[in-house]
């Protein structure tokens, strides 16, 4: 007997039908527990795994010292150049534009002919006042003439008391005639030059707003617009001052004993710089000149001005600019690299390391940017470590694997105190 069946059935060559149904039900069963056996190996392997999870090392994270500088306080603002003196061409005279003098947006000086008005008609106006001023002096000479006839004649009785006054009175009115018409010819004289119309000042010309061949008239109204010339150096920077910086800087000089109102602004020599929208910092340097006397209630800010030197002409009036005035005495600041400052909730914060490389949550203040570096006014000292990279994975009260940043934040301080050295005592260029 082999397997349990007979050797005669074995022998058969054919399996009987109750044997094939006994050897099917074997192979199910047997397929049944290794299947069961399977999962039970794998469960125990989970089961290991889930228990006894690998220990993951602390995030890695890059962390510098603040950076200790001198800082200058400063007021920001956003100012609209403006030349220092604009005025608008127009004719004094009624006539045809017989000749343009010069090129659109050329330079001038003052007293530069622009124009050209038809002189003939104010050429002929002259003449004839002084044609009737000859002849109201020899009218003059005629009366003068027979006044002194009459005082000698008037002894003897030839010329009566009638006469004499007469003769009196005609040299009297003959000489009035004469103020008049010489009145008259001064002002045909001043007709006449003001055909020829010239720049008032040193400037820039606009484009004509008048071609040749053109009639013009001069009028309060309805004067006719030639063009503009206005200034180029120096020229004025406004800005408006808002109420909470003037009344820090008012705290300021109440506290250092400086005057509030001084008599005249521009003497104290109070420096302000501006930039333009394609430049970086503040290059150019002036100072502040004027201050209006009463805060807009409108906008509630103070109205101001700054004079800057123009000698190249690189400012153009309308240009908006970034005004900076300074603001204090120079003190010094911690500075941290700007993106390691997070936001949370409108508030401004840091995350630091201990001694026991645990991340701590510092809640700070901060001030103005310079040269990349973000002023931090409170909440951060000297030997702490700030996080510079790495953020994303530094939870506080969590461990972490701090390493040194190499040429991050020091690098930078070296290297914007270099170039703030290297730009001492050079002239601001316009």
């Amino acid at each position: 007997m082999v397997d349990g069946l007979p050797d005669a059935a074995r022998a058969l060559p054919y399996e009987p039908k109750g044997m094939e149904l006994v050897k099917m039900a074997t192979t199910r069963i047997g397929r049944r527990v290794a299947w069961l056996v399977g999962s039970l190996f794998c469960v125990a392997g989970c089961a290991q795994t889930v228990s006894e999870p690998p220990k993951q090392p602390p995030p890695e994270v890059t962390i510098s010292k603040p950076v200790s500088r001198e800082v200058t306080d400063y007021f920001e603002f956003t100012g609209q150049t403006e030349a220092v003196g604009e005025v608008e061409v127009r004719a004094r005279v009624t006539g045809y534009l017989v000749k343009v003098n010069f090129v659109d947006g050329q330079n001038v000086k003052k007293g530069d002919l622009l124009y050209e008005i038809d002189p003939r008609p104010y050429q002929a106006a002259l003449d004839r006042a002084k044609g009737d001023l000859v002849r109201l002096l020899a009218l003059a000479d005629k009366a003068k003439a027979d006044l002194a006839r009459s005082e000698r004649l008037r002894p003897s009785g030839a010329v009566s008391q009638d006469e004499y006054e007469q003769h009196v009175a005609n040299l009297a009115v003959h000489k009035a005639s004469i103020q008049s018409a010489d009145a008259a010819v001064r002002d045909a004289q001043l007709n006449l030059e003001f055909t020829k119309i010239a720049s008032p000042i040193d400037g820039r010309v606009s484009r004509t707003r008048i071609t040749e061949g053109n009639l013009v008239q001069p009028g309060a109204g309805d004067a006719t617009l030639l063009t503009t010339v206005v200034t180029t150096n120096p020229i004025y920077v406004y800005f408006n001052v808002d109420e909470h910086a003037l009344l820090q800087y008012q705290e300021l000089a109440f506290k250092t004993g400086q005057e509030l109102h001084p008599k005249i602004l521009k003497n104290l020599h109070l420096p302000v710089e501006i930039g333009m929208a394609n430049e970086d910092g503040f290059p150019h340097a002036g100072i502040l000149d004027f201050a209006d006397n009463k805060i807009d209630r409108n906008t509630g800010t103070l109205r101001t001005r700054g004079v800057f030197e123009n000698a190249k002409e690189y400012l153009t009036p309308g240009l908006f600019v970034r005004v900076r005035i300074p603001f204090g005495v120079p003190h010094r600041a911690l500075l941290v690299n700007e993106r390691a400052i997070g936001t949370d909730q409108r508030q401004k914060y840091l995350l630091t390391v201990n001694k026991k490389d645990v991340v701590e949550y510092r809640r700070v203040k901060v001030g103005r940017l310079l040269d990349g570096l973000r002023v931090i006014e409170t909440g951060l000292n000297p030997d702490d470590l700030v996080i510079v990279n790495g953020l994303q994975r530094a939870r506080p009260g969590s461990p972490v694997q701090p390493r040194a940043a190499a040429g991050s934040i020091a690098a930078t301080q070296s290297t914007a105190t270099d170039k703030s050295a290297g730009n001492a005592g050079k002239p601001a260029t316009n």
